[in-house]
């Protein structure tokens, strides 16, 4: 019984509509802003190149550092979406390196993404990324799962 209840539940929450979300709004669709009290800073915007090295994947972004910065361990972000899908975000934790940063996927045990949890604020496309943890200092990247576009910012 209790177990039908909870399935009712869910399916009342997930059917619901979001509501009117009355916050700061994103200026541009599809670039996701990191939320500073009423302010949003937008991340940059870079395209990862790929390339093999062995059997690893490694991504490689322009610059040692992004200049979207926030001294917040477990950011908010807000993004209006139009054509990416905000639940196809990943986010990882780059390393800087000889003037630019880096990730590497090495082909026997890639890395994981860092949990994130995203929620729907409003029916025209409003949508919030909290970061589920910690993060430590250093360059971050949100990425749609399907593209080398990157969104990063850097927890200082």
């Amino acid at each position: 019984m209790l177990r039908r209840f909870v399935w009712l539940a869910l399916a009342v929450a997930a059917a619901a509509p979001a509501q009117k979300y009355d916050g700061p709004a994103p200026p541009k669709s599809d670039l996701p802003y990191l939320k500073h009290g009423d302010s949003l800073i937008p991340t940059e915007a870079a395209e990862a190149k790929e390339s093999k090295k062995k059997d690893d994947t490694i991504y490689v972004i322009d610059g040692a550092n992004s200049p979207a910065r926030t001294p917040l361990v477990s950011p908010i972000l807000l993004m209006k979406s139009d054509k990416i899908l905000p639940r196809n975000l990943q986010l990882y934790k780059f390393e800087a390196k000889n003037g630019h940063r880096e990730l590497t996927f090495p082909a026997k045990r890639p890395p994981q993404a860092i949990r994130i949890v995203v929620t729907k604020l409003s029916s025209d496309g409003i949508w919030k990324i909290e970061v589920d943890e910690s993060l430590e200092p250093g360059e971050y990247s949100l990425s749609p799962s399907d593209s080398n576009t990157a969104f990063c910012f850097q927890v200082f």
